[in-house]
């Protein structure tokens, strides 16, 4: 069984309204739910051997506050994951070596949120939440190998927020 979770970066800051949109950083909320969620993620029973991150400033700096969570991971920072379709970001997981059992996408919508949808099937978690907020983890399972991931072929055994996890 592998696991692939899909952690959306966290709320970002509008304040300076001429920093372009890869370069925003996180709000003083973004960084308390990314704390929250550090500790969540050092409570799963299979923590992620790899992050592929996108090299926006508000998704490394998510990384940076919920790495603690998951000290063992390999990390990739990629240009290409910044605005992903759910169509790229399947084709760069179905890439994954499969000596990976567990993998982490820190991305942004609409890319994530369409890819666990896609991914889950029904997806009632998330439309449940209303959307894939800032901070949002989804946990999907599957068998096979990474290059096997297919719409509808994993399940949504969890969805998380950092919002949730600070109450």
């Amino acid at each position: 069984m592998r696991t692939l979770y899909l952690l959306r970066h966290a709320k970002s800051s509008w304040d300076e309204q001429l920093v372009a949109d890869h370069d925003r950083p996180l709000a003083p909320r973004g960084r308390k739910d990314a704390r929250a969620m550090c500790e969540h993620l050092g409570t799963l029973e299979k923590a992620p051997a790899l992050v592929l991150c996108s090299s926006a400033v508000r998704t490394r700096q998510t990384l940076d506050l919920i790495a603690p969570g998951i000290p063992s991971a390999e990390v990739e920072i990629e240009d290409g994951i910044y605005a992903a379709t759910d169509s790229a970001l399947l084709t760069r997981l179905r890439e994954v070596d499969d000596g990976v059992d567990a993998a982490m996408v820190i991305g942004h919508n609409p890319g994530l949120e369409q890819l666990a949808m896609r991914l889950s099937g029904d997806g009632r978690a998330i439309q449940a939440a209303g959307k894939f907020p800032t901070c949002a983890l989804a946990t999907l399972e599957f068998e096979g190998g990474w290059a096997t991931l297919h719409d509808g072929g994993t399940e949504l055994t969890n969805f998380a927020t950092g919002r949730q996890l600070r109450r």
